[in-house]
């Protein structure tokens, strides 16, 4: 392996988490099979292509930086760029308002998997899995902030057959890449000022929930999830949705919950929800995105809370019942930079838990040695992570730090100047 460029700092790697009783090579195998589903919705501001121009329902994206993908195949040209940059498992998370109508009188309640073959063959080309959303925001059916909990049964009707389609449409999804769909149901029902009824909204949601889960799908293939909301733009004082409605739908109706982590208080981590939810469901979805001060999606950083999150996705081998995908969508700079940097930033986070000498910590944990769990814990962060993450990479024939900004800036001065 001499060829390698960062051979001689691995094996200095190596040599120090084996000290700490750490197998590098084994840790490496394990994080670069751990799925992480990047979000296309980075690429466009959450526009899609099914006819909206502006964004609603609690959503907003900020900044007017150039080069935003304006057709699907900009999009997918965009996204094939940014997943060049990243290593690891790569999955792609399409929301329904990403369909190709092609000129069809087709709308939301009638999407089959035709308005998203060439998401399929695509994916197929490329070897990855997908995973969807129905997309519950930014359309004239919306009844002001409500859909599925519509007082206007037209309206609750459009939106319940939207999310049947959906259930289709993943079917189609994990059929066509071999691989489990994730369908992520997140409506940002609810009232912007007090309000005088707090049940009966959502005794429609349930019954309208229950009528789109009804339809018969292959729930091995298909992993139908609940996202929960604090608030929304707009939505700030009555959330339908909320934590405590979704986690109850989940556990009473076996489906998955989905964690986001901008979507609780700003003092509540999702880190600390995952061990607890799992005790009373068999799986959950991640949406790891990072607040500041609210639900603003800003583009991951490998901060503590990220870190923490893999750690408990790893430490507790939970990487076949946690899904984890990414949403933020930042308009203020380079589009792909932002999927690289959350995409390579999850990815570290990833190797650095695979990395952990989590059995030394939890040893000195279980026999009541406190201060050996602190010092081990810290003494952790000092580890050579950085070493064998360039390796990582290398081998992986992805950019490493410090060179793969290089591409995307040439990328932006040869394709995303001409847009």
């Amino acid at each position: 392996m001499s060829h390698v460029k960062n051979q001689q700092g691995f094996e200095i790697a190596k040599e120090a988490y084996a000290a700490v009783g750490v197998d590098v090579e084994a840790a490496i195998l394990r994080a670069d099979a751990i799925p992480v589903s990047m979000h296309c919705w980075q690429g466009d501001d959450v526009i899609g292509f099914d006819g909206s121009d502006s964004l609603s329902g609690g959503i907003q994206t900020t900044g007017n930086y150039p080069g935003r993908a304006r057709t699907p195949e900009e999009l997918r040209a965009d996204i094939d760029k940014a997943i060049s940059l990243i290593p690891g498992k790569t999955k792609l998370n399409i929301h329904a308002c990403y369909a190709e109508k092609n000129g069809k009188a087709v709308d939301r309640d009638a999407y089959t998997i035709a308005e998203f073959e060439n998401w399929l063959s695509w994916a197929k080309t490329g070897k990855i899995g997908l995973d969807f959303n129905p997309t519950y925001f930014s359309h004239p059916m919306m009844d002001g902030d409500f859909s599925l909990s519509s007082f206007d049964e037209t309206k609750r009707r459009f939106w319940v057959e939207h999310g049947k389609r959906s259930l289709e449409i993943a079917g189609a999804f994990a059929a066509g890449t071999g691989q489990p769909c994730t369908v992520n149901f997140w409506m940002p029902d609810g009232y912007k000022d007090t309000c005088a009824d707090t049940v009966k909204h959502r005794e429609i949601m349930t019954r309208s929930l229950d009528e789109i889960f009804s339809t018969p799908y292959d729930k091995h293939a298909v992993l139908a999830s609940m996202e929960s909301k604090l608030f929304g733009l707009g939505v700030e004082s009555h959330t339908v949705a909320s934590h405590e409605y979704s986690l109850g739908y989940a556990i009473s109706r076996k489906v998955l919950y989905t964690l986001d982590a901008g979507h609780f208080h700003p003092t509540e981590v999702i880190s600390a929800k995952i061990s607890a939810v799992l005790q009373f469901l068999d799986q959950i979805l991640l949406h790891v995105s990072r607040g500041v001060r609210w639900d603003s999606d800003h583009v991951i950083t490998l901060d503590d809370e990220l870190q923490r999150i893999m750690d408990e996705i790893v430490w507790n081998n939970y990487d076949k019942r946690v899904f984890i995908g990414l949403d933020y969508f930042d308009a203020s700079i380079n589009r792909i930079a932002a999927w690289a940097v959350g995409m390579r930033n999850a990815r570290k986070a990833i190797l650095n838990a695979c990395l952990a000498p989590v059995d030394a910590i939890r040893a000195a944990e279980y026999s009541g040695d406190y201060t050996a769990r602190l010092a081990r814990l810290e003494d952790r962060k000092t580890l050579p992570f950085g070493l064998v993450w360039a390796y990582y990479c290398e081998t992986k024939g992805i950019a490493p730090d410090g060179a793969w900004l290089d591409e995307v800036k040439a990328y932006e001065r040869d394709v995303l100047s001409r847009r």
